[in-house]
Parts: C-alpha cells; sequence; structure tokens
C-alpha cells in the first residue's frame, strides 16, 4: 500500500511538471504567432487547454483509472498534452501493479516479467528500462481478447475443415492439490452442472484407486474427455482430511540426482500415470489459489514437470493452470502471482493460469476454450 501510495504521488508530479510545460509552451507559441501577424507567415492558434485538462491533477488520474488502455490511447490522440500523458511510463506503471491482482487470467505470451515490478523508476531521471504501456497492453485480458477477436474468422473456417475430418476426442489429464484441498469439490461440480459443462459419457475406471475418465461436451459442440487423477485413493484422501494429515502422493516416486555439488528434487511418475502422459493432448493442473493456505510452489512445479516431460510425448502439448478456490468469498492468489510462484516461465510449451471458482464453475469454460483451441493447433501442425 505504501509503494502505492508514493507511486501515485509520483505519476502527479509527473503529470503538474507536463501541464506546466505545455502551459508554458503554449504562451510561447501565442506570442510568436500574435508575433507573425495573420497571413501566410502566421500559425494556427496556439492549441488551447480542454475542459478535462483543467481539472485538477487528482480528478485527471481519477477519470484516467476508469479508461481502458484502448480508450487511453484515444484519449492521446487528442492533442499535445494528452499524447504525452497517456505514454508516461510510471502512468503506466502504476495502472499495471493496480490492475494486475484482478485479471482473471495470464498465459504463456502475456506474463509480465519479474523485473518489471522490482525494477526501481528514478522520479527524478524520468528514465525507465521497460515500456510499461507495451507491458499493460500486451498482459490486459481485454487486449488478448481484441487480439483473438481478430482471429475468429480463420478460426470458423479451420473450424469447418476440421468438422469434415473425423477425429478422436482429446484427451486431458487433470491432476494437482486443489482437486482434494477444497471445501468444494470442482470435479463434484463439473459432475453436477450440466447447464454448465454436459457430462456425454459415464466415468471409466482407467487406473485402480486413484483416476477415472469422463468424457464432457462443451457449448453442446465439441466433445472431449478429462482423466482425473488423485495423489491417493478417495477412503485415503477422506482419512487424511479428517485427521489433517499429509497425503502422500502415489502419482510420483522421488529420484533424487545430484547437479554440481547440490542435490536436485526430481520426480517420476509411476508406471499407470506415464501410460496416461503418453497418450493425453494435453494437462489441466488444478493449483490451490488460497491466499490463507500454506503451498509448497517447488514441489507442486517438480510434479508438473514430471507429467509433462518431454520424453512420455510431445512437447508442445498445452498446460491450462486453474488458479482454483473454493468459492468467491475466498482471498485468492492472483493469477499473475500464481504463474511466477509456479516458475512457468520456464516451461517451453503453451500455458494459461486461468482464475476458476469451485462452488460455481467460473472461469473454467474459458480455461477449457483455450485449451481446446491450442490442442487442436497442436493436432493441426
Amino acid at each position: 500500500m505504501a509503494e502505492g501510495g508514493r507511486l501515485e504521488a509520483a505519476v502527479r508530479g509527473r503529470l503538474r511538471g507536463l501541464r506546466e510545460r505545455w502551459a508554458r509552451g503554449a504562451r510561447e507559441r501565442g506570442g510568436a504567432e500574435a508575433a507573425a501577424g495573420p497571413g501566410p507567415g502566421g500559425g494556427e492558434a496556439a492549441e488551447e487547454a480542454s475542459a478535462l485538462q483543467a481539472l485538477p491533477i487528482d480528478v485527471q488520474l481519477r477519470i484516467m483509472s476508469f479508461l481502458s488502455p484502448q480508450d487511453l490511447c484515444r484519449l492521446g490522440s487528442t492533442g499535445t498534452y494528452w499524447r504525452a500523458a497517456v505514454r508516461d511510463p510510471l502512468l503506466w506503471r502504476c495502472f499495471l501493479l493496480r490492475d494486475l491482482p484482478s485479471w482473471a487470467s495470464v498465459d504463456w505470451r502475456s506474463l509480465p516479467s519479474v523485473e518489471v515490478f522490482h525494477q526501481v523508476f528514478s522520479e527524478a531521471g524520468g528514465n525507465a528500462l521497460y515500456d510499461y504501456m507495451a507491458v499493460y497492453k500486451k498482459s490486459c485480458p481485454q487486449s488478448r481478447r481484441s487480439l483473438k477477436s481478430s482471429r475468429l474468422r480463420y478460426g470458423a473456417v479451420t473450424s469447418f475443415l476440421q468438422s469434415l475430418v473425423t477425429q478422436a476426442e482429446p484427451r486431458f489429464a487433470m491432476f494437482g492439490p486443489g482437486l482434494e484441498e477444497l471445501d468444494d469439490s470442482l470435479v463434484q461440480k463439473m459432475m453436477t452442472c450440466p447447464e454448465i459443462l454436459l457430462v456425454a459419457g459415464l466415468p471409466q475406471r482407467r487406473i485402480h484407486g486413484i483416476g477415472s475418465g469422463v468424457s464432457f461436451q462443451f457449448n453442446n459442440n465439441q466433445k472431449f474427455n478429462i482423466l482425473t487423477l488423485y495423489s491417493t485413493t478417495s477412503v485415503e484422501r477422506r482419512r487424511a482430511r479428517a485427521e489433517q494429515a499429509v497425503v502422500v502422493n502415489k502419482m510420483f516416486y522421488q529420484d533424487n540426482s545430484t547437479v554440481g555439488n547440490q542435490q536436485a528434487v526430481h520426480y517420476n511418475v509411476i508406471a499407470q500415470v506415464k501410460k496416461v502422459c503418453e497418450v493425453v493432448d494435453g494437462f489441466i493442473y488444478v493449483a490451490n489459489a488460497e491466499a490463507h493456505k500454506k503451498h509448497d510452489r517447488e514441489e507442486e512445479l517438480a510434479h508438473i514437470l514430471a507429467m509433462i516431460d518431454p520424453a512420455l510425448g510431445p512437447r508442445n502439448r498445452p498446460l491450462l493452470v486453474l488458479s482454483c478456490i473454493s468459492h468467491v468469498d475466498v482471498k485468492r492468489i492472483p493469477c499473475v502471482y500464481m504463474a511466477h510462484q509456479l516458475q512457468l516461465n520456464l516451461l517451453h510449451q503453451p500455458w494459461m493460469v486461468q482464475d476458476t471458482v469451485a462452488a460455481t464453475l467460473d472461469g473454467l469454460l474459458s480455461g477449457l476454450e483455450w485449451l481446446l483451441e491450442e490442442a487442436d493447433c497442436k493436432n493441426a501442425q
């Protein structure tokens, strides 16, 4: 909060200085034009201050805070003052740090570098190592949706052509602590909400005790299969929950290897899970995003790396991370922070983090839509 207050104060100071410089330049231009007089040698009338520009700086900032990135850019085309104001990197850094926690998704193309948040901005020098305006526009979900909508025509054509060819249902392996640690069950909700996600096939046992496959139908159109993998059996999970004990994950076994002088923790999947990883078209990792709980993100990353091991299948299979909380009243870890905590920038395949609520399935369809599109792109290659 203190950093945010200092940043906003710095933005006010920079806009105030910008307005003073603009006003001084306008007076100078106006005097020169008046001396030149009318006629071909005289210029146009000096640019006048707009009603918005005449408002106090705090009010200007307040108004700009309600504008989208596209609207801010349009504002910049209305005059010299606003063109300089809306491109101020400190202003966009302020907007970025303010808005980022509320964004519901981030992907491998749009994740801001962690250095963007730690970089110290010199108020006196006015220099920035990052174009925060470009970072904001690249990361903002609204901008990504606009980019996606521009490709819909091509997507419709390819979807029609693909519909002429009989294809098997895409299959995805779903795993992660969010399946077991939350008060509300994501899988149970998926199975019992046909108005959101229609079950198209009854559960089929694939791995005794710890996994089952269910076919779903997305938007009453495309069918796909999700194989849900749990860390252990339902009986053991219920017992551990009642005793508040730690569950031993039976999907993985630890392989201690030495890198240099340090011992690195590496996991492999058991033989049954390995067979699943060899045939699926992508992965769904359900992360526990509840802020009040403790999380071992390094171990979670090690489990993800074991599942997506290139030795088990193509390197370009997409990974959807459902950053999940039980219900809307629970404080969540923002999806951008989740992506950095899991170090997803280390991965070499497409991925997306999508905020999800287990009790209502909010965000689930957006994540599945992205996953199905990425799986289609992979199969088309």
